[in-house]
C-alpha cells in the first residue's frame, strides 16, 4: 500500500482512547468514532474505488457489507466494480454471553440473491472482526461463494487470522497496530480504569477483573 493512501485512510478516522468495551466483547484501548466516516462522502468514495480496484482480480460478483457503515463502504465498491449489493443486519445472540455475542444476517429478500455467487465482504474497519465474521458465517449459509475480504483499515492482527481461518483473501489499503483483551486478561481492568462503551461517555460499570 502506497503511504499516500495509508495517510487518506487514517485522515478519515476520528479515534479516541480510554477503556472501550467493544461490539466483540474484548476490551481495547481505541475506539473509531465511525459514524462520522460518511459525513462527508466523497473523500469515501474515492478510497472505496481503490478497494474496488484490489478487488477487481477476484471476478467478484456480489459485494456484500454488515450495516451501518460498512454497508455504505460496500455500496459504494459494488458501484464501482458494477455488481449487486447485499448487505447483512446485527442481531443480538441470546445463545451466548461470552465473546462475539452478536449475528449478521443477510435479509431474507436477498439471500437467494448471493446463492453460488462469488462475494466480496466489504467493511470500514475491521478490529476484531465481528461484523465480518458473523457475515461470512451468514453468507456461506446462503450457499455463497465467499472470496476475498475487502476494507479500508485493519487495526491488529484479527482480520489476517480471520481471512486465514475462513480460507479468504484479505486486501486493506491501511493497517495499524492494536491490541484486544478479553475481560479476564485485561490491563486496564486490572488498573481499574473505568469501561465504557464506545457510543458514550457513561462508564459501564466496575472493571471486569
Amino acid at each position: 500500500m502506497s503511504s499516500a493512501t495509508h495517510d487518506d485512510v487514517i485522515a478519515l478516522m476520528p479515534a479516541r482512547r480510554g477503556h472501550f468495551l467493544l461490539e466483540s466483547g474484548h476490551h481495547g484501548y481505541l475506539w473509531l468514532d465511525l459514524e462520522l466516516l460518511c459525513l462527508n462522502p466523497e473523500p469515501v468514495r474515492r478510497l472505496a474505488a481503490r478497494v474496488a480496484a484490489r478487488l477487481a482480480p477476484y471476478s467478484i460478483e456480489v459485494v456484500s457489507g454488515p450495516l451501518v457503515e460498512g454497508a455504505f463502504v460496500a455500496l459504494m465498491v459494488a458501484s464501482e466494480l458494477g455488481v449487486p449489493f447485499t448487505y447483512s443486519e446485527r442481531f443480538p445472540n441470546p445463545r451466548t454471553n461470552a465473546l462475539f455475542p452478536v449475528d449478521y444476517r443477510i435479509p431474507r429478500a436477498l439471500r437467494a440473491r448471493v446463492r453460488d455467487k462469488r462475494v466480496a465482504v466489504v467493511n470500514d474497519v475491521i478490529n476484531a472482526g465481528s461484523a465480518v465474521r458473523g457475515t461470512l458465517a451468514d453468507l456461506e449459509a446462503c450457499g455463497a461463494r465467499p472470496i476475498v475480504i475487502g476494507t479500508l483499515l485493519v487495526l491488529g492482527a484479527s482480520a489476517s487470522r480471520l481471512a486465514a481461518d475462513r480460507g479468504v483473501a484479505l486486501e486493506t489499503l491501511a493497517s495499524l497496530p492494536n491490541n484486544l483483551w478479553t475481560p479476564a486478561e485485561c490491563p486496564l481492568c486490572a488498573r481499574r480504569v473505568p469501561l465504557v462503551s464506545g457510543l458514550g461517555p457513561e462508564p459501564l460499570g466496575e472493571p471486569a477483573i
